[in-house]
């Protein structure tokens, strides 16, 4: 990174999450994970790209309008998925990382690395000026764990990363801002659906096993949602009332079914280590599906945005919102409410192998997690069940 280019949850429902978060706390008082690690997009980015020149910023209102700290570089009218999965394991707050080299930012918790338009592969997002690819956030990492190593010695570092939580949001812009954009991306000509879903994976797997061997060892990587359902692919669709793009979705979905099976793969042969796949896709088909069971009632159509479905112009700045945003799946043409990523947040830590695959999060503390400190490496005999 270049830095000169520089709810719709019921309380008491709520109230029993929290409760059982506090359950995973060890006999010694310490919390389940040490620290979060956030890789990924615009879906999770928190100010990383507010240093950069680059269209993909939101640190002008109305973003952040119902958070606590304004707009902030967050793609949401709150909190995004990890800054909610991050309260309910008991976290603060992460810093950017850019916050990180340009201010006194404690690290000790974790770090977000996610910048907007950012993808898998390098070239992605491009046409929307300056990002931070996965590749580069890896790096971004290593500069971290240099700077933790000042501060730990070694076997306290070594633990303290194999007990983070490393949270992976990454591959909507390698479809969105590269392989759907033929006009400005030449990979739709050079592979079919099924070879580009493939060397997107191949690029990714080497990414986390990056991770890896940099010590940290629980993994939660979330799949795609359905793209075709987005306002933005439902404007540039002209798509009826209540559909969405098939053909999208169904690209997409050859994305997760490898991903889900590269989890598969990566826990049979990191022994020790633990590796989730959040079902990004099922979860929003069931958000989409069965909408008013959630409380919302506008699902195409993005709260902030001007003409077809409120997205063929995204949220721009001083632009007036819906009033009721909780009420709304989309905030803008592209990303989710709050609202939404409450209830996401929760799939991920407490849903059914059918939201979080082999384990969920509140699993992954539970099977690792002891009061002696040390780490279980069963997880293997777990996945091969499934």
């Amino acid at each position: 990174m270049k830095m000169a280019r520089l709810p719709v949850i019921f309380f008491p429902f709520l109230t029993l999450l929290l409760i059982s978060v506090s359950t995973n706390i060890n006999v010694l008082g310490e919390l389940p994970f040490s620290a979060m690690f956030v890789f990924g997009d615009s879906l999770v980015d928190s100010g990383n790209n507010n240093y950069l020149n680059s269209l993909a910023r939101a640190n002008f209102v109305p973003y952040g309008i119902d958070f606590s700290e304004g707009p902030t570089g967050r793609f949401s009218n709150g909190k995004t998925v990890t800054d909610i999965l991050g309260e309910i394991i008991g976290l603060p707050l992460l810093p950017a990382f850019a916050d990180t080299l340009i201010k006194s930012r404690n690290i000790s918790w974790g770090v977000n690395y996610a910048s907007a338009a950012a993808g898998i592969l390098d070239e992605t997002g491009q046409n929307l000026g300056e990002r931070i690819s996965f590749r580069q956030q890896v790096q971004d990492f290593n500069t971290t764990v240099r700077q933790m190593k000042i501060q730990m010695e070694h076997n306290q570092l070594s633990q303290h990363l194999a007990n983070s939580l490393t949270v992976v949001i990454h591959g909507s812009n390698d479809y969105i801002n590269n392989y759907f954009l033929p006009e400005q991306y030449t990979s739709s000509f050079n592979y079919d659906p099924k070879n580009y879903a493939d060397l997107l994976i191949e690029v990714y797997k080497r990414h986390i096993l990056s991770l890896h061997d940099l010590g940290l060892r629980r993994f939660l990587l979330a799949g795609l949602g359905p793209l075709g359902c987005i306002p933005r692919q439902l404007a540039l669709g002209s798509v009826p009332r209540g559909e969405c793009r098939p053909h999208i979705n169904d690209i997409v979905d050859m994305f997760n079914v490898l991903l889900k099976s590269l989890v598969d793969q990566l826990n049979a042969e990191h022994h020790g280590s633990v590796f989730a796949y959040g079902n990004t896709y099922g979860v929003f088909n069931d958000l989409i599906n069965n909408a008013k069971t959630y409380g919302f009632t506008v699902t195409d159509s993005g709260c902030c945005g001007i003409g077809r479905n409120q997205a063929q112009i995204t949220c721009l700045f001083a632009l007036f919102p819906c009033l009721d945003r909780d009420k709304y799946v989309f905030w803008d043409a592209f990303h989710t409410t709050q609202a939404v990523n409450n209830i996401v947040a929760h799939k991920a830590f407490a849903g059914p192998p059918s939201d979080c695959y082999p384990i969920n999060v509140k699993q992954m503390a539970q099977m690792w997690v002891l009061p002696s400190g040390q780490n279980k490496t069963s997880v293997p005999s777990i996945v091969s069940k499934n």
